[in-house]
């Protein structure tokens, strides 16, 4: 389809709240995740929210075997997620770093719920229902973040551990774009 311009730290759509999705298996619907997808494959990211693209709905993609911003990140399933929820498991939670395809060329050092449950449908009003940890875990809570207008920085308890990615990682091959 086709692949769209990923809106940058400062716009106001970034910002708002998305609008819960009301139909699905639409010809629109079908359109803006593939959208989405090739704008995502085209940029190596790890996941996708609509509102990046600047689109208001409630629509994230995320998933990946490998992903050369994030070469030591585990295999994330694709995944098509809509009118998410998600349910910490436990209070734990763990630091790492973060980068988004919205902030680019910067890496920061981000607290997140190391073990929860997500849930919500997909564009075919499948219902999706999945307990999980790690790098998924992650990847979720950032994309699900987009729809509530946060942006990763906003997460950050250490300005410390934030930066540009090639100051942070000289020479390690961690790429941000």
């Amino acid at each position: 389809m086709a692949i769209r311009s990923v809106l940058k730290m400062g716009d106001p759509v970034l910002l708002q709240i998305a609008k819960p999705v009301e139909r699905f298996d639409t010809a629109e619907l079908h359109e803006l995740i593939q959208d989405m997808q090739d704008t995502m494959a085209y940029l190596n990211g790890a996941g996708l929210a609509a509102p990046q693209i600047g689109v208001s709905l409630q629509v994230v993609i995320f998933g990946f075997d490998q992903n050369p911003r994030y070469p030591r990140a585990e295999e994330v399933p694709f995944t098509v997620l809509i009118n998410p929820q998600l349910t910490p498991l436990s209070g734990d939670k763990e630091d790492d770093w973060e980068g988004c395809l919205s902030v680019p060329g910067m890496r920061g050092m981000v607290p997140r719920y190391s073990h929860l449950r997500y849930h919500g449908t997909d564009q075919y009003g499948k219902t999706i229902d999945r307990s999980v940890s790690g790098f998924h875990a992650r990847v979720v809570q950032h994309e699900c973040d987009h729809l509530q207008g946060i942006l990763y920085p906003m997460r950050i308890n250490d300005f410390r551990q934030f930066g540009f990615t090639d100051v942070l990682f000289p020479g390690q091959g961690v790429v941000d774009d």
